[in-house]
Parts: structure tokens; C-alpha cells; sequence
């Protein structure tokens, strides 16, 4: 629609698809958009099926850093600009798995400066919108940091926001899932099977402790995304850094002498020879 041609017409973003070109005759507008070989996060981390394997954790993790530097960027912006729509199926990924944010029918300018919010119809999507945003039609630059907060909690879970089909006490997803983001024991009832063994413990912890901060009851209390992002890269490092540790310790290491340093070759082959 005419809110997406004035929007990405006007900026440009490694996180953002990008407009190619419309086309208008009459009232009909026509959209042409890059083409994102790999679909809809949606489709990736929900489907089951042989075509769909299970996203791992670290292609997790790239995925919710580029969106939400897409996001930091939106909100940074000149103008501030309010998503207002982040969900699964609106992160859209190239053949690479690189994140880019689509559909910005419903995106809108923040507030002028010295207001906290502007004040707008409630639409979205439902299970995603911020509950200030529901329930008063206050939209604060903050009510997309919910909306990231359940993305990241459904890449936590491997789970919808919202599913009839499950049993009532998990039909929410949030609702169910807050108490045991907050207890590091009770975690691993709540992260995805199909991540076993992929995760350092510690970074999974602190997932679930910044998916807490962005799904906070009152926007104020919430983290920026710009905030947000360098969380994400922080679990991200984590991940690295445990995996040169595992390196480290699967190759062979020289033996070291008593006051801890390498001995050289000829040293080493003298005591094998004694």
C-alpha cells in the first residue's frame, strides 16, 4: 500500500527488504520487492516436515540480531518510526539466512518531540501487540520491543504466540512461559528440544532474561533495541567463545614443565628417551 512506497522509498537498510518498484493504475498498486529466496521466518522455525529442518541455535541468533538491528534502525531514524508489526512471518530471509523486515503497511511515525506516544487505532497482530498499545491505543517506539520479546521467546520455545491447539494453561504463549524464563532451573522446560546440546547454558539464561526485560508491563521499563541488539551479540560471543574453548581442548596441546611453560621439541624427546 501507499504507507509501504513512503516508507521504503525513503530508506534503506541491510535489514530492510528493499522496494524495487510499484506500479499504479487506477487504485491499484502494485508492489515489486526483492526477491528472499528462503521465505518467512515463520515457515522455518513452526513447519515440520522433511523440507523445514529445525533451525539451530546459532542461525537463531543471526536471525534475531539482524532483525533487531532492523528494528534499532527504524527507531533511530530521523523521524522515528514505529514498526508496529514484528512477527515471524513479517522477518523475511534470503538464500543466506539474512533477516529483512517486510510489510510496513501498518508502520508509523513516532512521536513529535516532547510526547512519549502517539495515539492511533489499535491494529497488528494479536498475541504480538504490546498491551498499553491494546488496551488505550497509546503506541510508544517501546511497543515493538514487546513485539520483539515474543519473537525471541517463540525462537526460545520453537513455539506460537498464540495456538488453540495446545492444552489452555499454554494456549499464551508468554503468559505460560514467564514464570520459567525467570528460573534458571526450570529453563530447559520451557527451550525447544530440538536445540539440545546446541546452547551454552549460561547464554540461553541470558536470552531468557533479556526476552523478560522487552516483554516488561510498562514500555518505560523496557530495553531500546539499540540496547537489545548488543545483548543478542553478547549470547552470540558466548556461544564463540565455548566453541574455541572445545577447539582448545580437543587438539593436541605440548606438555608443559612444572614451572608451566612449553618445552621444546628436543626437551620433550630427551625424556620420552630416558
Amino acid at each position: 500500500n501507499r504507507s509501504e512506497v513512503n516508507f521504503l522509498g525513503r530508506i534503506s537498510h541491510p535489514n530492510l527488504v528493499k522496494l524495487l518498484g510499484y506500479c499504479m493504475e487506477d487504485n491499484e498498486l502494485l508492489l515489486v520487492y526483492e526477491f528472499m529466496a528462503k521465505g518467512s521466518l515463520e515457515n522455518h522455525l513452526f513447519r515440520r516436515g522433511a523440507i523445514y529442518e529445525p533451525l539451530p541455535w546459532s542461525l537463531r541468533l543471526k536471525i534475531l540480531i539482524g532483525a533487531a538491528r532492523g528494528l534499532a534502525f527504524l527507531h533511530s531514524s530521523e523521524r522515528q518510526i514505529i514498526y508496529r508489526d514484528f512477527k515471524a512471518s513479517n522477518i523475511l530471509l534470503d538464500s543466506h539466512f539474512n533477516p529483512k523486515l517486510s510489510d510496513f503497511g501498518l508502520a508509523k511515525h513516532g512521536p513529535d518531540d516532547g510526547e512519549s506516544h502517539v495515539t492511533t487505532r489499535v491494529m497488528g497482530t494479536y498475541g504480538y501487540a504490546a498491551p498499553e498499545y491494546v488496551s488505550t491505543g497509546h503506541l510508544y517506539v517501546k511497543s515493538d520491543v514487546y513485539g520483539f520479546g515474543v519473537v525471541l521467546l517463540e525462537m526460545l520455545c520453537g513455539l506460537r504466540a498464540l495456538d488453540p491447539s495446545r492444552p489452555s494453561e499454554k494456549l499464551n504463549l508468554v503468559n505460560w512461559a514467564k514464570p520459567l524464563l525467570s528460573d534458571r532451573r526450570r529453563l530447559t522446560q520451557l527451550m525447544d528440544s530440538r536445540l539440545e546440546g546446541q546452547y551454552h547454558a549460561r547464554g540461553a539464561f541470558r536470552a531468557a532474561q533479556l526476552t523478560l526485560k522487552c516483554l516488561a508491563g510498562e514500555p518505560k521499563s523496557r530495553p531500546s533495541m539499540k540496547e537489545v541488539v548488543e545483548a543478542l551479540e553478547q549470547i552470540e560471543a558466548m556461544k564463540s567463545k565455548s566453541k574455541s574453548r572445545e577447539a582448545r581442548r580437543d587438539s593436541p596441546s605440548m606438555p608443559r614443565g612444572r614451572g608451566n611453560s612449553p618445552r621444546s621439541d628436543g626437551a620433550r624427546t630427551n625424556s620420552r628417551g630416558r
